[in-house]
């Protein structure tokens, strides 16, 4: 009875409740309806291309709006909103409709799955965030279905304004604008740029955040983690703006030719989209290396957590930053708007950031050897840009190696559950140590 416990925890039935949308999805886009040609697409790139869009990540080894049909378009676009919002919100969300009491159980892992402090208003909370994501899906949707009919037809305006939008707000970066252009043509386009970035900038802050903003009018007051959230993002926002407007600013083949707004446009964009979305207006592979090197910082800080976005989260950077400044400064805790960081939460935020840090670095050495004769620089950006679940790539992987193709496979996986989900899925977690050992001393720095 015990070992069943075991099995049905939070984190096994969130790692296999993924896996599950992942084989299904790869099954889907096997059949002869999902593609162009007729033949469905082989099970490797199949796996591939459901993990990257259940994982909300956007790396594909073939172009969407060329190689599926709708109905495999459609197919990806259920996985990219079903792993953005998490299973477990949608299964809330048919108990709604069928009328069914969530269970306790049920509650825990929703709040496993919603990375949620507590489990007090755990439903209702879920049931904003299906209502949340539906406006703004919605709003996004008309406006770019605007903009999309001045370039093509109403009815694939509509279609490709609700693609996109759904794609961005998930942070899941699939087009369809062929042959991995992604929305290049609309580098300068206020109408584009500022919706999508829009949509990928609520989908990145998290729900929890997102429901207290929502009940600030009543409540008068935010909680430190949304305080941390929004800082912390608007921060990086502006620092990576700045960074790309000046590193890109007399590159010929990014920003120079533009106008001063399009040159503000473009890097605005590609500073909110390195936060784990994966669309583009400007070329990957063209940008300077130091460009690409504060992309590959950016993405691996990501999103901020309970959001569709993945890296190791806003709230994780702040906090060992913190600790870093706490501990410079010779004081013993960690203090934001004057209240005190737990130790539990620091060694939290330390152990995911060593562990993701760890796992890039792990993949980036295996694939130098797997995809031997490859640009380095390119393979930990793709590695990074997995693990994030951001999807930009140097355009590395549609031509990665079978071997290549399953580790990036995992590290999408991995980057979109957690390093630390898996972990307790995979192990026997023991009870607290009954004593405790002498202290050792070891020499630091």
């Amino acid at each position: 009875m015990q070992r069943k416990k075991e099995f049905l925890d939070p984190p096994k039935i969130l790692v296999l409740g993924f896996l599950m949308i992942v084989l299904l999805g790869s099954f889907l886009l096997t059949l002869p309806i999902s593609t162009t040609n007729g033949q469905g697409l082989p099970f490797l790139n199949a796996l591939f291309t459901a993990t990257s869009a259940t994982c909300v990540t956007g790396l594909v080894v073939v172009d969407t709006g060329t190689t599926f049909t709708v109905t495999g378009q459609v197919i990806i676009l259920c996985m990219i909103q079903v792993g953005g919002l998490g299973f477990m919100t949608f299964a809330t969300f048919f108990a709604f409709l069928l009328g069914k009491k969530i269970s306790l159980k049920e509650r825990i892992i929703l709040q496993e799955s919603l990375n949620n402090l507590s489990m007090e208003g755990i439903v209702r909370l879920a049931r904003r965030i299906l209502i949340f994501t539906a406006v703004i899906e919605l709003v996004g949707a008309v406006l770019l279905t605007i903009r999309f009919s001045f370039d093509m037809s109403l009815g694939k305006a509509i279609y490709y304004g609700i693609f996109h939008s759904i794609s961005n707000f998930n942070n899941a970066g699939f087009d369809l604008m062929g042959e991995f252009h992604s929305l290049t043509n609309y580098v300068d386009d206020p109408t584009v740029t500022l919706t999508v970035s829009a949509l990928i900038i609520l989908g990145g802050i998290g729900f929890i955040v997102m429901n207290e903003l929502y009940e600030y009018r009543k409540s008068k007051r935010l909680s430190l983690h949304t305080k941390i959230v929004l800082i912390t993002s608007m921060i990086l926002l502006a620092v990576g703006t700045a960074g790309i407007f000046f590193l890109e600013y007399t590159n010929e083949l990014t920003l120079k030719p533009l106008s001063l707004p399009g040159k503000i446009l473009g890097s605005l964009f590609q500073s909110v989209t390195a936060r784990t979305a994966g669309a583009n207006t400007l070329n990957i592979g063209d940008l300077t290396q130091s460009s690409l090197l504060l992309i590959i910082l950016l993405m691996f800080v990501g999103a901020s957590p309970g959001s569709t976005g993945g890296g190791i989260k806003t709230t994780t950077f702040t906090t060992l930053l913190g600790a870093v400044w706490s501990q410079i400064r010779g004081k013993e805790d960690v203090i934001f708007y004057r209240q005190r960081i737990e130790y539990e939460t620091i060694y939290k935020a330390l152990t995911v950031t060593l562990s993701a840090l760890f796992m890039v670095m792990l993949i980036t050495l295996i694939l130098t050897i797997s995809e031997h004769g490859q640009d380095f620089l390119a393979i930990i950006f793709e590695v990074t840009s997995a693990f994030a679940t951001v999807g930009l790539s140097m355009g590395l992987t549609p031509e990665l190696s079978p071997i290549g193709k399953v580790l990036i496979i995992f590290t999408m996986f991995a980057g979109r559950v957690g390093p630390l989900t898996i972990a307790y899925a995979v192990t026997i977690r023991r009870n607290p140590d009954a004593f405790r050992y002498p202290k050792g001393k070891i020499t630091i720095g």
